[in-house]
């Protein structure tokens, strides 16, 4: 039995233990999966932004594309006002000009400075000054001023680019914008090198390539104008270039623009023959922008027009190239970086995330300040931005994984318990098991014992008389005696063994009824006496003042009757063999006990003696004769009243047994 239970508790616990290693093993999975799907929340959120800045470039590239190219110049002529027959017909004739709707503010959009560069070096903007205009408002000088510090800042950075090492190439350079000497562009820079130049090593990076500012596979606008209107624009804008070279007045401007028109009658006569007889429509071809970056600095450190520090390393230009005919020139703006940076933060401020924060920054002041979650490059072709995407606060994956495992190990520690107790309920309860079927043998070979001996005393007389072998009346008289004796003995052990099977069973019915517990306690010794007296003891009653009270006299009995056995049984060997059994009252319970003089009860069997089927010595080697039910039918039959049982220390030797029946009058 025991084995058994040994090899059981090994399993539960290589169980319990093998169970405690997978969950703490499924935590660590766990932590790795909440890490894992933050950082595909991060990458998520860095896409979604990619996509978002994406869409507004493409948008504004688009618009930009499709700008008329007029409106770089600072006077156009209205397509649907201009017929090109009224040249024809009236020579004379000036058709209406209206301002570029650009002018006015350097700004637009994504967009700063917009400017056309001719073949000659020469720059027009839509915001042009002529000052000696008299309408000139005061609040417009400080756009003018603006717009003068552009056109130096392209004069100065930008035409040198795009003329290259050899002097007066620029118009060459106009029809292949390939021969352009373009500085060496910032290097896009790779996750991983990022990740070790920054410190931020163990950091997922990712390059997001925005290619919207790219000119890969967008096509050529191909447009038809009039001719009459491309050749008033041409006049028109030359007579700006020229009040801004020659500083003429405001009355002067038609003398100049007249001018304008022969000159450019000249160009256009020593650029290629002309026909005697043009088409009425000319073709423009927009070719797709295409990026320039010049580093602060190429034009030298006397230069009075040194840009501020740019986020990719120098200045971004967008340029396109227009040809009509044989008018070839480009036109294009600088990238307003301030407005790319707020539209980026404007992005990454409607995706971010719960626990989420961010921070944009050019790639070589990237640095990991102990939040850095994830390195979002922006790859714009030209240059990288970093995204620096953040936790706000970093360990709130370990909090959740601290507060996860407490609550495991919590949970362990419960079913720990929880399986120890089992186990431990298990191993009493066998145990007790062992125990009781060891009570149970015992009993069977104590009843066995006790059935024999009175059945062979009383046959053995039976027989003797029955073939008159005694002769003696004495002896015959003697030999009844002892068969009543045994008979008695006989029926009470009978008489337990029915009544426990009884209350085991549930079907024991006592019958209280009033009476005189002194009454029926006297005569039950009496019904002893001649078995004490046999066994070599005295018995002395001493009854107190009981009135009248209910009880079960057949419970009584057995339990006067078990008590006095018992006390013969363990009272053998004592010098003093008087048996002392008392009556009284303490107002709540009648008190029955029953005294002697033997050895005792140890303290430590005080309680186990009122156990069912307990005996002091085991079976084989015990003294006293007895089934171990006297003492636990006393105890059940004191319940069954109400009351108690209980043993005490006599003086100056010997137990006290004391039961105590509730007063039920």
């Amino acid at each position: 039995m025991y084995k058994r239970l040994i090899i059981l508790s090994i399993i539960i616990f290589a169980a319990l233990g093998g169970l405690v290693w997978l969950g703490y093993h499924s935590i660590r999975i766990r932590a790795q999966g909440m890490e894992g799907a933050r950082l595909g929340e991060f990458a998520a959120v860095a896409e979604q932004i990619r996509q978002d800045v994406t869409r507004k470039l493409d948008e504004f590239m688009q618009n930009e594309q499709n700008r008329p190219y007029t409106d770089y110049q600072y006077y156009y002529v209205p397509e649907n006002i201009a017929p090109g027959r009224q040249i024809a017909a009236a020579p004379s004739l000036q058709m209406p000009v209206l301002r570029s709707p650009l002018a006015g503010s350097l700004e637009q959009g994504l967009a700063y400075g917009n400017f056309q560069i001719e073949p000659d070096g020469s720059i027009i903007t839509p915001n042009d000054n002529v000052e000696q205009r008299q309408d000139l408002a005061d609040s417009d000088k400080e756009l003018y001023a603006e717009a003068l510090s552009n056109r130096i800042n392209i004069k100065d950075n930008l035409l040198p680019v795009l003329s290259g090492p050899t002097p007066g190439s620029l118009a060459m350079n106009l029809y292949n914008r390939n021969n352009i000497a373009m500085p060496n562009e910032p290097p896009t820079i790779e996750p991983e090198q990022f990740a070790k130049e920054t410190g931020q090593k163990g950091k997922l990076s990712k390059s997001y390539p925005i290619e919207s500012l790219q000119s890969k596979g967008k096509k050529t606008q191909v447009i038809e104008q009039k001719r009459a209107v491309f050749e008033q624009n041409v006049a028109s804008n030359m007579d700006v270039q020229s009040q801004q070279s020659t500083g003429l007045p405001g009355p002067q401007i038609r003398q100049g623009a007249v001018q304008a028109e022969q000159t450019a009658g000249q160009l256009q006569q020593q650029a290629s023959p002309v026909p005697e007889r043009q088409a009425e429509t000319v073709q423009v071809h927009i070719e797709p922008f295409f990026t320039v970056v010049v580093p602060v600095g190429l034009s030298g450190e006397d230069s009075t027009s040194q840009p501020a520090q740019s986020i990719f390393g120098g200045q971004v230009f967008l340029l396109r190239h227009v040809q009509i005919e044989d008018r070839h020139f480009l036109q294009g703006f600088k990238l307003n970086e301030e407005k790319l940076v707020e539209q980026i933060d404007e992005s990454a401020s409607r995706f971010m995330r719960k626990g989420m924060s961010f921070e944009l920054t050019p790639e070589e002041n990237a640095s990991d300040n102990g939040k850095i979650a994830y390195a979002a490059i922006l790859n714009f072709g030209f240059g990288d931005l970093v995204l620096n995407l953040e936790e706000i606060d970093p360990g709130w994956i370990g909090k959740e994984i601290r507060h996860l495992r407490i609550w495991y190990f919590s949970i362990v520690a419960i079913v720990f318990f929880a399986v120890t107790g089992g186990l431990a309920s298990l191993w009493r309860n066998a145990s007790e098991q062992i125990k009781l079927a060891q009570k149970k043998d015992d009993f069977i070979s104590a009843v066995s014992h006790e059935l024999r001996t009175p059945l062979t005393s009383i046959r053995m007389y039976s027989e003797m008389l029955e073939k008159n072998w005694v002769k003696s009346q004495d002896k015959a008289v003697e030999y009844y005696k002892n068969m009543r004796q045994e008979s008695e003995r006989l029926s009470r052990l009978i008489e337990n063994v029915l009544d426990f099977s009884r209350i085991q069973r549930g079907q024991k019915k006592y019958a209280f009824n009033a009476g005189d517990i002194n009454k029926c306690v006297l005569d039950v010794v009496e019904m002893m006496r001649p078995y004490v007296m046999q066994k070599g003891f005295s018995v002395r009653t001493e009854p107190g003042q009981i009135d009248e009270s209910t009880f079960d006299a057949d419970a009584v009995t057995q339990i006067v009757v078990n008590l006095l056995d018992n006390a013969v049984k363990y009272a053998r060997d004592a010098e003093d063999k008087t048996i002392i059994v008392r009556t009284k009252t303490d107002g709540k319970f009648t008190i029955i006990e029953v005294e002697d003089h033997g050895p005792g009860v140890p303290h430590r069997q005080r309680n186990k003696i009122f156990e069912q089927f307990y005996r002091p010595a085991a079976e084989s080697t015990r003294e006293t004769t007895g089934t171990g039910l006297g003492l636990a039918l006393v105890k059940k039959f004191a319940e069954a009243h109400n009351g108690f049982v209980e043993v005490i220390n006599a003086k100056p030797t010997g137990a006290i047994f004391r039961v105590a029946l509730a007063t039920q009058t």
